[in-house]
């Protein structure tokens, strides 16, 4: 067990040698898509199945990160055949027929090993939820003929090693074939929820006068009813 530990300790020094060593204070974000889109066949097959889908993760700019990201990992549901799929390229989707939601877990590997995995989550959607469709009036999963589900996130690298840093900062576009169209407006969504904070702090710090008045009044008054009272 003791050599076990030394060389996997040697290992790990090695990989960090190789990459060279981490730069201090540096750090690098890479914006992220993932999630799903489903079509419904308009019925059910005979093996069940009733939607064809995708799930995939992107590259938000539209970059190749082939030279940064070794592979990506998707784990579907244990009863497909081959539940694990492995994208050593882009672009990273899978592509399957299917009948229920699940959970995804989308795992990145960076091709510096001394770079942990990051996973992502994701409930492949397939169904809309219909708020009043169940017989009992509450909400209720509907066939939809097409459903999107995708969401923004953003990947990390503090202090990356030197070798690592230079693919972060070198990573080329993707030729236009390969380049994604989002579902989801991400810009317009992002300005709206950007407007939504700034109304919320308005409101707030209205909220906040005001109650710093009424503090000020209250004072005033207990002042002038001692001053009474002497």
């Amino acid at each position: 067990m003791a050599n076990e530990l030394t060389s996997t300790g040697n290992n790990v020094q090695q990989q960090q040698q190789d990459f060279g060593p981490r730069v201090k204070g540096a750090m690098i974000v890479k914006p992220i898509v993932f999630g799903n889109v489903a079509r419904y066949f308009g019925h059910k097959r005979s093996n069940g199945h009733t939607h064809e889908w995708k799930v995939y993760l992107r590259l938000y700019n539209n970059e190749d990160p082939s030279g940064y990201i070794k592979k990506v990992h998707f784990k579907l549901h244990d009863s497909y055949p081959t539940s694990l799929r492995i994208c050593e390229e882009p672009p990273y989707e899978v592509e399957e027929t299917g009948w229920g939601e699940f959970e995804v877990n989308i795992k990145i590997y960076f091709v510096d090993p001394t770079e942990r995995p990051v996973s992502v989550y994701h409930m492949l959607k397939l169904f809309k939820i219909e708020p009043g469709a169940a017989p009992d009036g509450g909400p209720m999963p509907v066939f939809t003929d097409y459903i999107v589900s995708e969401f923004y996130d953003e990947l990390v690298f503090s202090e990356p090693s030197s070798t690592m840093l230079k693919l972060l900062k070198s990573a080329p576009q993707l030729p236009p074939s390969m380049a994604s169209r989002f579902e989801k407006d991400f810009e317009k969504e992002k300005e709206e929820t950007l407007q939504t904070l700034i109304s919320h702090r308005n409101r707030i710090g209205a909220e906040i006068d005001d109650l710093k008045r009424r503090i000020q009044t209250t004072k005033d008054e207990i002042a002038k009813y001692q001053s009474n009272i002497v």
